[in-house]
């Protein structure tokens, strides 16, 4: 017996004298941690002081941050549909890959408007908006901060991610074209690259991919010849809108002899807050579904017109390259 309670008693104190492990802990993945970083960022405050970013250009051919409605030069198409600003009823896809954009600049918060594009990749999804929704030449290091995208906004307007519904998506990666970044300011040169995509991974979201919960549109990174019937969304937030509900404009096609017909127009009384929402051609009004030719880039002042980038190679090669992008990126 004694020979027992000195084992036990052995063995007792061998335990105490061993080096106490303590349990692993499950650490989140970068991904993750940085989209609950973003989610974070975002409090009621600072969601209330954020400000459409949107550019009109003045009688004096510079350009300013909007602050009344889109327009400008040009002639609006004949022979087709004309809507010049009314609520999108229709439903589809378009509602649902259509959403808000918010980010940070140096110079403060801002929203737009963004679109989820069909990129046949795995472990991200794509969304398109406009250059200046993702960069800016006042901004150390140019590209904006703490983005992300709500999609299908108008079904549930709200920017407490549990609330909305399909959640918040924030982006690992934005990639802009070497035409924007290098033009130095908002101008006639920028406006003709003014496109941007941002790479969404499938983190903070219970590890569903974006573009395999709400679809997508495909993209064209080809011009359009003028009057060619488009269908343009987005969420303004200024004037007579209030940036709770997807807006849409329809029309034809034409050139903007302000900046030497080298950017598109279309008749639209969309404000602030529509900037990076889709021009689609081919647009179906029963489905929601077409293909994305354009994004909403600036306005003149005073001037029910919406005006755009024309896609072309540059488009493409952007695309592309978000399709692997790891980090921020300027494109030829």
């Amino acid at each position: 017996m004694r020979r027992s309670r000195l084992l036990v008693l052995s063995a007792s104190l061998v335990a105490l004298a061993l080096p106490i492990v303590a349990a692993p802990t499950l650490a989140r993945d970068p991904a993750t941690a940085q989209h609950d970083r973003i989610v974070a960022y975002w409090t009621p405050a600072r969601i209330a002081n954020a400000k459409p970013r949107d550019f009109v250009k003045t009688p004096s051919g510079q350009f300013q941050p909007k602050k009344g409605k889109p327009g400008g030069g040009g002639t609006g198409g004949t022979g087709g549909t004309s809507v010049i600003g009314a609520s999108w009823n229709g439903g589809g896809l378009v509602k649902e890959v259509t959403g808000k954009v918010v980010f940070t600049l140096d110079s403060g918060d801002y929203i737009c408007s963004g679109t989820v594009v069909n990129d046949g990749t795995s472990g991200r999804s794509i969304v398109i908006s406009a250059g200046h929704c993702a960069y800016d030449w006042a901004t150390v290091g140019g590209f904006a901060r703490n983005w992300y995208f709500i999609p299908d906004f108008d079904q549930s307007p709200t920017y407490t991610c549990v609330n909305t519904a399909y959640g918040c998506w924030t982006a690992s990666a934005l990639v802009v074209s070497s035409g924007f970044a290098n033009a130095g300011s908002f101008s006639d040169t920028a406006v003709q690259y003014d496109w941007s995509f941002a790479v969404v991974t499938d983190a903070g979201n219970g590890g569903r991919s974006l573009d395999g919960t709400v679809g997508s549109l495909p993209l064209q990174a080809t011009s359009m010849s003028t009057g060619t019937q488009v269908y343009d969304f987005g969420y303004p937030a200024a004037g007579r809108y209030h940036g709770s509900d997807l807006i849409y404009c329809a029309d034809q096609v034409f050139t903007d002899p302000g900046v030497n017909d080298l950017t598109y127009g279309i008749d639209c009384n969309m404000t602030g807050g529509s900037s990076g929402g889709p021009w689609l051609s081919g647009f179906s009004t029963g489905s929601g579904t077409g293909t994305i030719r354009a994004v909403n880039s600036y306005g003149y002042s005073g001037v029910t017109k919406e005006y755009a980038s024309m896609f072309n190679a540059n488009t493409a090669n952007a695309f592309a390259a978000a399709k692997t992008a790891t980090g921020n990126q300027k494109v030829n």
